[in-house]
C-alpha cells in the first residue's frame, strides 16, 4: 500500500506540474484582478512554483506526511478541511446507492438464476443489458426531467441535507450498478446450483427453498463482497459526473471545480485521499473473508 501510494502521489503531482495553464493567473482571474507580470512572477516564487519538479514534490510529500495537504489557491482554505467537509456527503450518497442497488439486484439475480431460460430470466437479462449500456449522465437527466421538473416530487438541485435530495443522485448511481450486480448474482447462484452438494441435497429430499437460502446463497455471496468493496471505493472517487449534474456538494463536484480553476493542491489531495480510502476498503474486505467463510480460516 505504501509503494502504491507513493506511486500515485508522484504521478498525480507530475501530471498537475505538466498540465497546461497557470494556477497563479487563474487565482487572480477569479478575483477579477489583472496583475502585472512582475507580480505574477513574484507570486510564483513565493508559492514555490518555480522550483524543479522533484523539489516541489518532496516539499509537498513531507507536508502531507505531517497532515498538511496545502492551501487552496482559490478559497485560501486548508485542503484537509475542504476535503473533510465534502467527504461525508459523498459517503452518504455512496451508501444509499449501494443499498438501492442491493435491494433490486439480489432478488432479480436470484430469480433469473432459479428460473434459468424461462420468461422471467429473459426479461431480467434484457433489463440488465439496457442498464449497463446507458450512461449515468443520461439516466440522471431523465430522472430530473421526469421526477423533478414534470412531477415535482424531488428537488432539481440536491443539497445533500435530507433524504429527498439524495434519492435522485443515488438512483442514478445505482441504475448501472444494479444491472451489473444482477448479472453477477445470477452467475454466482447458477454456479452454486450446479455443485455436487446441491445435487446430493436434492437426492436426499432436502426442500429446494432450504437448499437455496441455507447453502447456495451464503456460498455465492463471497465474490460479491469483493465487488461491493470495489464499488464503494469507485463511488467515493467516481461520482463526479452525477454530483455535477445534481449540483451535489460532494468530493467529485469539488474535484471538477478544482480542475477547472487549476487548484492543484485540492486536486492532489483529492486523488491521494481517494486512493487511501480505496485501498483501506479493499483491505477491510480481504480481512472480512475469514469471518464470512470459515474455509478460508482453515486454509490459513
Amino acid at each position: 500500500m505504501v509503494i502504491v501510494l507513493i506511486g500515485i502521489s508522484f504521478i498525480t503531482f507530475a501530471l498537475t506540474y505538466l498540465a497546461p495553464g497557470d494556477p497563479v493567473q487563474a487565482m487572480f482571474s477569479a478575483t477579477g484582478v489583472m496583475p502585472t507580470t512582475d507580480v505574477l512572477d513574484q507570486m510564483r516564487e513565493d508559492m514555490g512554483l518555480n522550483e524543479p519538479l522533484l523539489v516541489q514534490y518532496w516539499n509537498w510529500l513531507t507536508s502531507c506526511l505531517q497532515g498538511d495537504f496545502g492551501t487552496s489557491y482559490q478559497s485560501k482554505q486548508p485542503v484537509v478541511s475542504m476535503l473533510l467537509a465534502r467527504l461525508w456527503p459523498t459517503i452518504k450518497l455512496a451508501l444509499l446507492s449501494l443499498v438501492i442497488m442491493l435491494v433490486f439486484a439480489v432478488p432479480m439475480g436470484i430469480l433469473s438464476a432459479v428460473y434459468q431460460n424461462k420468461p422471467i430470466d429473459y426479461i431480467v437479462r434484457a433489463l440488465t443489458f439496457f442498464g449497463v449500456s446507458v450512461p449515468n449522465f443520461w439516466v440522471g437527466l431523465i430522472l430530473i426531467m421526469v421526477f423533478a421538473v414534470n412531477l415535482k416530487i424531488f428537488p432539481v438541485i440536491s443539497s445533500g441535507g435530507d433524504l429527498m435530495s439524495l434519492i435522485l443522485p443515488a438512483c442514478t448511481l445505482a441504475f448501472a450498478m444494479t444491472a451489473k450486480y444482477t448479472r453477477q448474482v445470477r452467475t454466482a447462484v447458477l454456479e452454486e446450483l450446479h455443485q455436487d452438494y446441491v445435487i446430493g441435497a436434492r437426492a436426499r429430499g432436502v426442500p429446494e427453498r432450504k437448499i437455496l437460502w441455507g447453502n447456495v446463497l451464503p456460498n455465492s455471496m463471497l465474490p460479491l463482497i469483493t465487488l461491493l468493496g470495489l464499488s464503494m471505493g469507485s463511488l467515493l472517487g467516481g461520482t463526479a459526473v452525477v454530483e455535477v449534474i445534481f449540483s451535489y456538494p460532494g468530493l467529485g463536484n469539488l474535484a471538477v471545480s478544482s480542475i477547472t480553476a487549476y487548484d492543484y493542491p485540492v486536486i492532489q489531495g483529492y486523488v491521494l485521499w481517494v486512493a487511501v480510502i480505496y485501498m483501506v476498503i479493499n483491505l477491510v474486505v480481504d480481512f472480512s473473508y475469514g469471518f464470512i467463510d470459515p474455509r478460508i480460516r482453515l486454509k490459513r
